[in-house]
């Protein structure tokens, strides 16, 4: 008889003002007794060697967070996580504001870590928001593409379902001894 599986803790909220991860984190650490391991990623806007002034970030009130709900339910459904947390500022970001943050929970590190990066490239490249760059000269500079390099890695993820595996990259995990990349401490005698 399979264990019963009981819904996660899922917060997605949009927010102009600042949010501190650390109360985020206990938020989470507070409501969950089988947390094994918790996934934390922050997303800071860069200056791109002073060049930035601000990052303004626009977004349909509703629909953004319906989309990032979508992904937060892909990702529960695809990992055993125990909590996901997604917040996303909008508004007039200076250089090294919080943009976003990410908190995946589960019982181990694994699903936590894939699931925070899943998510991440979710929100990188599908999420509605839209970027615009207002430089330190004073001029605007635009409106933020998606990269390449953010489609390639939400492909990998697309890629990987259609194969049957949770998630890329994780294939040295699978085999005996190994576990995360390293070998195990049993299989050297360390019984830590």
């Amino acid at each position: 008889m399979e264990p019963m599986r009981i819904a996660p803790r899922i917060v997605i909220r949009l927010c102009a003002e600042p949010f501190d991860p650390t109360q985020e984190e206990r938020e989470i650490l507070a409501a969950g007794a089988d947390i094994g391991a918790l996934v934390t990623f922050t997303g800071v806007c860069r200056s791109e060697a002073g060049a930035v002034a601000a990052l303004e970030l626009e977004h349909y009130p509703g629909m953004a967070e319906g989309e990032i709900a979508k992904i937060a339910q892909r990702a529960v459904t695809r990992w055993p996580l125990l909590a996901l947390t997604v917040l996303h500022r909008y508004g007039r970001l200076r250089p090294g504001e919080k943009i976003v943050l990410v908190l995946a929970a589960a019982k181990g590190r694994a699903e936590a870590f894939a699931a925070a990066e899943y998510v991440m490239d979710y929100l990188k490249s599908r999420a509605p928001f839209w970027k615009r760059l207002l430089l330190a000269d004073g001029t605007d500079g635009g409106w933020v593409d998606a990269k390449t390099i953010d489609e390639a890695a939400l492909a990998r993820w697309d890629a990987c379902a259609s194969e049957g595996d949770a998630s890329p990259g994780r294939e040295e995990m699978h085999e005996p001894g190994v576990q995360g990349g390293r070998r195990d401490r049993h299989d050297q005698g360390d019984e830590r």
